[in-house]
C-alpha cells in the first residue's frame, strides 16, 4: 500500500511560478514511476508529467512541455513538479500517482498505467 500526500498548490499570478511536492509513505518508492496529472473545471483529468524510477526519463504533456519540470529525490520518497510561465488555463486540481516499476514513456501518460493516486492539491492560476 502506498499513500500519497501532495501540496504545494495555491493561488498564483500569470507567469508565475510554483512547485508541487508529494510524499510517498512507504519502502516502494524507489522502484514506482511517479506521474502528475491534473483535471480542471468541467474536464477530464489529463496527464501532465511523469519520471521513472531513477529520475533519468521523463515525458510531458504538449501543453506543458517546457515551462514544468518533474524530479524525484528517492532518499526523501518524494517527486515534485516544478510549475513555470504559468497561465489561467493551468488552473486545475494536481494529482500524484504511482505506478509499477517498468518504463514506458506512452503507457506512463495514461491512468491506467498508475496503482495509487492521492487526494490532489488546487493550483489557480489568475490573469
Amino acid at each position: 500500500q502506498v499513500q500519497l500526500v501532495e501540496s504545494g498548490g495555491g493561488l498564483v499570478q500569470a507567469g508565475g511560478s510554483l512547485r508541487l511536492s508529494c510524499a510517498a509513505s512507504g519502502r516502494t518508492f524507489a522502484t514506482r514511476a511517479m506521474g502528475w496529472f491534473r483535471q480542471a473545471p468541467g474536464k477530464e483529468r489529463e496527464f501532465a508529467a511523469a519520471i521513472n524510477t531513477g529520475g533519468y526519463s521523463t515525458a510531458y504533456a504538449d501543453s506543458v512541455k517546457g515551462r514544468f519540470t518533474i524530479s524525484r529525490d528517492n532518499a526523501k520518497n518524494t517527486v515534485y513538479l516544478q510549475m513555470g510561465s504559468l497561465k489561467p488555463e493551468d488552473t486545475a486540481v494536481y494529482y500524484c500517482a504511482a505506478g509499477g516499476g517498468t518504463w514506458d514513456w506512452l503507457a506512463a501518460r495514461t491512468a491506467r498505467f498508475y496503482d495509487y493516486w492521492g487526494q490532489g492539491t488546487q493550483v489557480t492560476v489568475s490573469s
